[in-house]
């Protein structure tokens, strides 16, 4: 095998200055840059704009090597080796510090609607796995809904008196008829719930429910609806026939 000698690494880790500020910071780059494209990477390292950048090499030792000023020419063909210093002089009339100052920087503004519609932010992350505050907003807000919830029930069922005739049209049920037997809360389940004597033996207990008494009737012929199926009205007895079978 033919021992190959002289390649050099394709990046270099190299030390960044500057004349804008105090701090060095260690990166590595491709030795395949353009200085060009180098000068646009450091944008984002020392705060200055490329066009107003003057770059000088200085060796491990903080000897000058050289300028860095051919800006088509590779950053690999500059004596550059890990360990090398790259000074960035500005040329923009910026001093010294201005952009470690961050009280002079322009903050970035977003509204708290616009805030709340990313999906990206920690409020986002937050609300979608219920924590912290998230979790006690979503309980409140579903107690305000139950509330609600609970008003609307009670002010329905106040309308509907005992005794009252009525006609319960409950989703994916035919109409069933009968005379109200009681309104108002249950033990049994949260909320105001109708107590209906059904006309037929279409209903589901006698009245009571887990060994309590809400009302008088025969078995099968008593049911709890929730008020918003009930409409009371001049429903006379309907003949359902049940005799006939």
């Amino acid at each position: 095998d033919m021992e190959v000698t002289g390649i050099t690494a394709p990046t270099v880790t190299v030390f960044i200055s500057s004349s804008l500020n105090s701090f060095r910071s260690q990166k590595r780059y491709s030795r395949s840059l353009t200085i060009a494209e180098f000068k646009c990477k450091l944008e984002l390292v020392v705060g200055s704009p490329a066009s107003c950048m003057e770059l000088e090499l200085y060796g491990p030792d903080d000897t000058f090597y050289s300028k860095l000023d051919q800006e088509d020419a590779l950053l690999g063909s500059y004596p550059v080796d890990d360990g090398c210093r790259i000074h960035v002089i500005d040329q923009s009339g910026a001093r010294l510090g201005e952009y470690e100052d961050v009280t002079r920087v322009e903050k970035y503004k977003i509204s708290q609607e616009a805030y709340d519609q990313r999906q990206d932010t920690v409020r986002s992350f937050l609300k979608r796995s219920k924590l912290g505050r998230y979790n006690e907003e979503e309980r409140a807000q579903q107690e305000a809904e139950a509330a609600q919830r609970l008003a609307e029930e009670q002010a329905q069922a106040s309308a509907i008196s005992v005794g009252s005739r009525c006609e319960v049209r409950a989703p994916g049920q035919s109409p069933r008829r009968g005379t109200v037997m009681y309104a108002g809360l249950t033990d049994f389940k949260p909320g105001y719930w109708i107590g209906i004597r059904y006309d037929e033996p279409l209903g589901k207990n006698d009245g009571s429910v887990n060994g309590k008494r809400y009302f008088e009737c025969q078995a099968k012929y008593g049911a709890f609806v929730k008020p918003s199926v009930v409409t009371v009205g001049d429903f006379p007895e309907e003949d359902y026939g049940l005799d006939e079978m």
